[in-house]
């Protein structure tokens, strides 16, 4: 009679198991804007961000994550649909890639498919360039209001004698900003999605320039205690032994002419502010979602869209940067079950390999054409073998176009396929990339190997 009992629990089980399948995994992708790694996860000393800080320690940080173009819209746009910016041929900040090829399928179109709630809040693709099939609710084109698709920021005056003057300082908690305002609408997709699959993408726009934060975080901040990069320069100074194309001129927001050391250490400060306000931010849409109690069933990452220069050999911001501090990006997933979370992976990875990543965790087949791998192996083992480099392509024309490759050991970059310059650095000897050895003999045969994978990365069709 027992036996007979357990057999009719067990079909019991079975037909129940049948009846309701597991419930599909979620998704909250978080991407911060002009964010290089300027974090206390990250090993700062001065900068506060532990709502991001505690989604490393739940998770898996890639401490070498590179992004494929430094400038927004060709970088988010590589992510988003897994493939190299020569691929996409989206190269400029004013390019809809949708217009180039509209046939490829986005991240969020490719959960959409396979019957999630996909939402956005805030910026994902571009300022001004969404993807309406992308999203079921959220798109600037959709029809629905979206609260958080304007800023509410002015924009600053140009030509200010002083770059400080820039900066601007919300009241309150900074209540009337489109990131505040991002933040209430994932809430509020959250509550919404709490019953269903779903894919949602909060975009924060800090601490892109013009630094803005409320008053009390940059109290967070003595400006004395700033220190400046080691390779401080007043404005873009191209180091003897290097490429020309080195360095673009500056062309961001609030640094257009030669900086003084006590203009940048305010511009540092109101950045990392920033950072610490984004960070606030962070910590309010995390909240609701472990309020939920989604946690166990939701795949968190967080990730900055390229990496940034703050005074280093005289370059603000990113356009056109192939250095380490131009390309490196926080990247954390957080994946329920993974047996990571909680270490750090140091394999060099790049944004392309977000895609297949999430697609795996939430067991979507992939879509041909993905030119990135999935992270699951070093989520699973971070010591696991690992033989994929990271590329970023940076320029236009043949001339000035340059494609970086960063492996374990090396970061290579060359312009017009070497024709017009190359640097090669030794990462570990060398992290600060002062010494350039492209041209040392000694180095011939690594330059060779990195210029090959450099050439296949350029001509990626």
């Amino acid at each position: 009679m027992r036996q007979l009992i357990a057999l009719g629990l067990l079909a019991f089980v079975g037909a129940a198991t049948a009846a309701y399948p597991p419930r599909k995994m979620n998704v909250l992708f978080i991407i911060a804007d002009d964010m290089r790694p300027d974090l206390g996860c990250y090993g700062h000393p001065l900068v506060k961000s532990p709502n991001i800080d505690a989604l490393a320690k739940a998770g898996v940080r890639f401490d070498r994550a590179y992004c494929q173009y430094p400038l927004c819209c060709p970088s988010r746009t590589s992510m988003l649909t897994g493939r190299l910016p020569t691929t996409t041929g989206v190269l400029r900040n004013t390019q809809d890639f949708r217009k180039l090829q509209p046939e490829l399928v986005t991240l969020p179109e490719h959960f959409k498919a396979n019957g999630y709630a996909t939402l956005r809040a805030g910026k994902i693709f571009h300022g001004g360039i969404d993807d309406a099939q992308s999203w079921t609710e959220g798109s600037e084109k959709s029809g629905k209001a979206d609260p958080a698709k304007k800023p509410a920021e002015p924009p600053p005056p140009p030509g200010l004698a002083n770059p400080a003057d820039r900066i601007i300082k919300l009241k309150g908690d900074g209540e009337t900003h489109i990131d505040f305002k991002t933040a209430d609408l994932a809430i509020k997709f959250l509550q919404q999605n709490k019953d269903k699959p779903f894919f949602l993408g909060c975009g924060f726009l800090k601490p892109h320039s013009p630094p803005t934060t409320p008053e009390k975080y940059f109290d967070l901040y003595d400006v004395k205690k700033v220190k400046l990069p080691a390779n401080f320069a007043a404005k873009p100074t191209v180091p003897d032994g290097f490429p020309k194309l080195c360095l673009a001129p500056n062309a961001d927001l609030f640094v257009k002419r030669d900086a003084t050391e006590d203009e940048a250490r305010e511009m540092i400060r109101a950045y990392w502010a920033s950072i610490s306000w984004t960070d606030w931010n962070v910590g309010r849409v995390v909240a609701e979602l472990d309020k939920l109690g989604l946690r166990d069933n939701t795949v968190i990452v967080f990730w900055g869209d390229h990496g940034y220069h703050l005074g280093e050999m005289g370059k603000w911001a990113k356009h056109g940067s192939l250095f380490e501090v131009g390309t490196r990006v926080p990247l954390i997933v957080v994946a329920p079950g993974a047996m990571a979370n909680g270490q750090t992976a140091l394999p060099p990875v790049q944004s392309m390999d977000i895609y297949p990543t999430l697609c795996e965790l939430c067991g979507l087949k992939l879509p041909a054409g993905l030119q990135g791998h999935s992270l699951k192996p070093l989520l699973d083992d971070t010591k696991a073998k690992w033989a994929h480099p990271a590329f970023t392509i940076a320029g236009q024309t043949a001339e000035n176009m340059g494609v970086a490759v960063r492996t374990d050991k090396y970061r290579y970059a060359e312009w017009g396929d070497g024709k017009n310059g190359a640097m090669l650095f030794d990462a570990a000897a060398d992290p600060m990339e002062r010494k350039n050895l492209a041209d040392d003999p000694k180095f011939a045969e690594v330059r060779k190997k990195l210029s090959e994978l450099a050439t296949s990365a350029a001509g990626s069709k």
